[in-house]
């Protein structure tokens, strides 16, 4: 167990557990809903649920833990605040995760984190400028360049899923509108429509597309790069009517000589990539590179 990471992924809908090793591997996968409505400690106690039996399954110690969860963050303080876990604010996830299991905790944002997985093991290996998104419960992302994961201030870089799309469009949670999020998350898309994601038609598949691929001409354009893998339940599940739709988006928005070509294409680690990138986020820390 000494050459493996424990993994904690946290989103809106799920928070999920495994011990990963050095080479990527999974073992000892578990996962629970994340409890709605439910103040900080019910749902702290649910995690610990997981991370627990995680810890006791294994043999020998784990070098640390990793964990990617839902925005905003400070990751410098260790406390989260995710938009789509209302029982937290300012609740000090890495502080109470080291205290639980004794190992030194590292933490940040779910979609960054998976930016690390997709480029560590996944469709971005190799590939040194790229953005990586979730469109799932939320919409977020992480942001490569130059072969480096960008944190910003406080640790929130690449939170695309406020970018605004559609101005005077759809109210924001985080008071804005016309944000990303707001218009294509799976929480937006059941509010609009009246339907779980699931359950969207090809129409409403289309413009979630439509508009992720906005979002991503504007990154393109800002930043110099050409490449967006997207993982997530609302854009994995849609699947080619909404990328079919996004990609005809990038090519009438990214039209300069550095950003036109910019593809965007589904990750490549499926619904390992959320625990391999919680895992990747202790190995950067601890000094591990994972990119090639």
């Amino acid at each position: 167990m000494a050459d493996t990471v424990l993994a904690v992924d946290i989103g809106g809908t799920k928070m999920a557990t495994a011990l990963v090793g050095l080479d990527g591997s999974i073992t000892d996968r578990r996962s629970v809903a994340t409890p709605h409505p439910a103040d900080g400690e019910e749902i702290f106690s649910a995690l610990e649920g997981l991370v627990a039996p995680a810890l006791a399954g294994g043999t020998g110690r784990a070098l640390a833990v990793g964990v990617g969860c839902g925005g905003p963050m400070d990751t410098a303080a260790g406390r989260v605040s995710p938009l789509n876990i209302p029982g937290w604010r300012g609740f000090p996830l890495r502080d109470r995760l080291g205290a639980l299991t004794g190992l030194e905790t590292h933490l940040d944002n779910d979609a960054k984190a998976l930016a690390l997985g997709e480029g560590w093991l996944g469709a971005a290996a190799g590939v040194r400028d790229f953005i990586g998104m979730v469109v799932s419960t939320g919409v977020g992302g992480g942001i490569i360049l130059d072969g480096r994961l960008l944190d910003g201030a406080a640790g929130n870089a690449g939170h695309i899923g406020h970018v605004v799309v559609e101005p005077d469009g759809e109210r924001c949670v985080c008071g804005s509108r016309g944000c990303l999020e707001a218009l294509a998350s799976g929480l937006a898309i059941q509010r609009i429509t009246g339907q779980p994601a699931a359950s969207a038609t090809p129409a409403v598949r289309a413009r979630t597309g439509r508009l992720v691929g906005r979002a991503v001409a504007d990154v393109a354009n800002l930043l110099d790069l050409r490449l967006a893998v997207v993982a997530g339940s609302v854009a994995l599940g849609f699947g080619a009517v909404f990328f079919e739709a996004a990609q005809a988006e990038i090519d009438a928005c990214a039209r300069l000589d550095f950003s036109a070509g910019t593809r965007i294409m589904p990750a490549g680690l499926g619904d390992a990539g959320p625990l391999i990138g919680a895992a990747a986020v202790a190995l950067r820390a601890l000094g591990r590179s994972v990119f090639a």
